[in-house]
């Protein structure tokens, strides 16, 4: 597979929880430059993603571009829609054609599994969501990150420049018993992302490719009505280590459990896989993280 011979990697919204796991794995072995509106170490260039000249300024001798900031689901009622609109698909067209015409040779975007919608979730089964899933998406934050992959396989095809799409499924401190059970299924840990941005811009083959990164499911296609149904039950078969811990804790197993995010093809294609699973999550509950409670 193609690598990219600049070794200056810039990184968009570095201030975030992304953006800063991200930065702090690739600044290991290459360049990095972090922009974010937020100040941090890690904002190395501080101001909009949508201001074109800092955005020209950023990407001086950079040979890879990580695109992660965004306006995001919390912020939805609370922000007009113009906002995501300018932010998450302007910001972003104008950001990679930027970065095509610089002579970028990889472009990753930071996604969400989000997008997916009600397509995610049918009625009578666990949904199995794979890339090929047709999303169904139900808000501007949706409907703007879609809208913003479109946009970029566009520029992707009329300029060569690799385009990697990474839809990531939840990440973000909650309850210690909800974030473990959906480190099976729908819950991915930041530094797992990070890990597959890395191998993304390295990896990923020419072209425009999208990819599911989430947590390692012990689950199979064919559980999704049961999981569904009675979830304990499948639980208890495919998912022992989880089940006892729970019961441990005194901490009851999901009834229901309404989707499974496939990562299969980002293991196939990319080398990657979850590191961070259930019992990393019991670990940091158990040294008392803020990333976990109850």
């Amino acid at each position: 597979m193609p690598e990219c011979s600049k070794s200056t990697t810039l990184i968009t919204g570095a201030s975030g929880r992304i953006g800063r796991a991200v930065h702090a794995l690739l600044s290991r072995d290459r360049e990095v430059v972090g922009l974010d509106r937020v100040p941090s170490p890690a904002a190395d260039l501080v101001g909009d993603v949508g201001d074109s000249s800092l955005i020209r300024r950023g990407l001086e001798g950079v040979g890879a571009v990580v695109h992660s900031a965004a306006i995001h689901a919390p912020h939805v009622g609370r922000l007009p829609d113009a906002e995501f609109e300018r932010v998450n698909v302007e910001a972003t067209e104008s950001l990679a054609q930027l970065a095509a015409d610089a002579g970028v040779e990889v472009f990753v975007f930071t996604s969400t599994t989000a997008l997916y919608g009600g397509a995610s979730t049918p009625v009578d089964a666990a949904g199995w969501v794979t890339e090929t899933t047709v999303p169904q998406p139900r808000t501007v934050y949706h409907r703007t990150k879609l809208e913003a992959e479109a946009r970029l396989a566009r520029i992707g095809l009329t300029s060569g420049m690799r385009i990697v799409v990474l839809r990531m499924s939840r990440c973000f401190p909650e309850s210690a018993p909800v974030m473990a059970a959906y480190r099976l299924h729908r819950g991915i840990d930041a530094r797992d992302v990070a890990i597959g941005h890395s191998l993304a811009l390295d990896r990923a083959p020419r072209g425009c490719t999208t990819y599911i990164l989430s947590g390692e499911t012990p689950f199979e296609p064919r559980d999704a009505v049961m999981l569904k149904a009675d979830a304990p039950r499948v639980l208890r078969q495919r998912a022992r280590g989880l089940t006892a811990a729970f019961a441990e804790r005194g901490w009851p197993l999901p009834a229901s459990i309404d989707r499974v995010y496939d990562a299969s093809k980002a293991r196939s294609d990319l080398g990657w896989r979850s590191r961070f699973g259930f019992d990393e999550v019991l670990r940091l509950f158990s040294e008392g993280s803020p990333e976990v409670h109850i």
